[in-house]
């Protein structure tokens, strides 16, 4: 994913996170208001992130397990 036009198609196709598509152009309208175009480039950046995480066959994996570590060490702290 190079260009926006590229993470807007794997956005569309389901690549992403529930909700991805709809936030990345919300997002997207918003900073391309601003004259700098350094929050585009973080949001171009932050959303091509979550695409390659939500593709990664352990994502979910590890995600599950630091959520069972947390609730460990809450457990443990009460």
């Amino acid at each position: 994913m190079r260009t926006i036009g590229e993470l807007r198609a794997a956005l569309t196709m389901g690549y992403g996170f529930p909700g991805d598509g709809d936030d990345f152009e919300a997002e997207l309208a918003r900073e391309i208001n601003h004259t700098d175009l350094a929050g585009v480039v973080r949001l171009v950046e932050e959303f091509r992130s979550r695409v390659i995480a939500r593709q990664d066959p352990d994502f979910d994996t590890a995600v599950d397990l630091a959520v069972a570590e947390i609730r460990a060490v809450r457990g443990a702290h009460r």
